[in-house]
């Protein structure tokens, strides 16, 4: 959703803008500008940010031309302020308002940064090793305490394991998202929940884009804060079943809610996935967007390699060739986790999730023929749980993807007809 806005005002030696409120991030030799409302951030040399300074000092686009010029810099200001208008960085261009996107809602309004800015104590990562160390203590010295596939299974009406085992994970995946966006809402970032796909997998997300403006230990803080929240959950139901000793339906309920979480860990490895661990390895990489780049160079060797193949037309330009080098080589190499690791992640998808899926809701289907009311009721449950999912999921990829493929498809009704 977007404000209206007049046409662009024309600008020339005297105008003057007014700034949206942006955050100024210095990242080595660049400054990282942006709008911690919307999450739009842009990577710039120094001499553009201290352009922006100028402009918002109140300078006319003049007066900011010939203070630059006179340092020697070169850059067309009423490009540049162009270039800010379209960022939709800009409030006014000649007292003329500017309009743009109206930032999403964040989730959770009234948490304040001030509510939890304890979760950014530096005190605070030293305290989870300790009791994740505790934790191995209690396994070490009993091992029966340890979690294993078996406590996922804890009765034999698979109806009731499969409802109450979603339950407890998506309580736990909300839990999860829920340490994203305090640390983020701590460091003063909006973030927001809402439900994507990565592949063939329906996902809970949480948008800390505005994170970008935070210094990095806030930013991995983070980024790594719903994978701590995990460990956190797991350990402390192992120390309650080490310590307490509960037995019966509790201690099978802890067991099982504590391999859940556990379980939620080895996705986070999926790095082709943009998933947390993802943006961790972007970060430390001082990548602007590793996944982004990542597919434009895909895309490249593609048209690369058809080029080679037809022998024909213009040699298709690199672009990993416009990155500074460090992150060239970083992008180049991530293009390769994100060809491999999709094609893996699609062929398995193919030829073992779905046929798995659809044989299992197959025989399931044919099961509740005959079955006693207790049964019955049973295998609907399953049925519906399992169901569930894929429609989640359907719904999920269809709000992502429907935009462009109507797009495709009007364009594609509206194509000249040939003669």
């Amino acid at each position: 959703m977007t404000t209206p806005a007049t046409s662009a005002p024309t600008v020339t030696s005297t105008t003057r803008v007014v700034l949206r409120p942006l955050s100024m991030r210095q990242d080595g030799d660049s400054w990282v500008i942006g709008r911690i409302d919307t999450g739009d951030f842009i990577t710039m040399p120094a001499v553009g940010q201290h352009a922006m300074m100028l402009l918002g000092e109140g300078r006319t686009v003049g007066d900011v031309a010939q203070i630059l010029n006179d340092t020697g810099a070169d850059i067309d200001i009423a490009d540049f302020v162009a270039a800010l208008d379209a960022l939709h960085f800009l409030r006014s261009i000649d007292d003329q308002p500017r309009g743009g996107p109206v930032p999403p809602r964040p989730s959770l309004p009234w948490l304040q940064p001030q509510h939890v800015r304890w979760l950014l104590h530096p005190a605070l990562p030293w305290a989870i090793p300790l009791v994740i160390s505790a934790t191995c203590a209690i396994v070490i010295a009993n091992p029966t305490v340890a979690p294993n596939y078996r406590d996922l299974v804890w009765s034999p009406h698979t109806g009731i394991v499969l409802a109450a085992n979603a339950a407890f994970g998506w309580t736990l995946v909300w839990l999860h998202e829920l340490g994203h966006l305090t640390t983020a809402r701590a460091a003063g970032a909006p973030a927001r929940f809402s439900l994507s796909t990565r592949l063939q997998f329906l996902v809970a997300q949480t948008d800390v884009s505005g994170i970008w403006a935070a210094p990095r230990r806030a930013r991995l803080t983070v980024y790594l804060a719903g994978m701590a929240v995990n460990l956190i959950i797991a350990s402390i139901l192992v120390l309650l079943v080490g310590l307490i000793d509960p037995h019966g339906l509790t201690r099978q309920l802890l067991e099982c809610v504590a391999l859940e979480s556990l379980l939620m860990l080895p996705f986070q490895l999926l790095i082709f996935m943009r998933t947390d661990l993802y943006f961790v390895v972007q970060d430390l990489a001082n990548c602007t967007n590793l996944y982004a780049d990542g597919t434009a160079y895909i895309r490249y060797l593609t048209r690369r390699i058809r080029h080679h193949g037809r022998g024909t037309g213009d040699t298709p330009s690199d672009p990993s060739r416009l990155l500074p080098p460090h992150e060239r080589r970083s992008v180049r190499a991530y293009s390769w986790v994100l060809l491999c690791g999709t094609t893996v992640c699609l062929t398995v998808a193919v030829l073992v999730t779905i046929p798995t899926f659809v044989t299992l809701l197959t025989q399931l289907i044919e099961e509740l023929a005959g079955r006693s009311l207790t049964g019955l009721l049973d295998g609907t449950a399953a049925l519906l749980v399992s169901a569930s999912f894929q429609i989640l999921w359907a719904c999920a990829w269809w709000r992502r993807h429907g935009p462009k493929i109507r797009s495709h498809l009007q364009a594609w009704k509206h194509r000249p007809s040939k003669r």
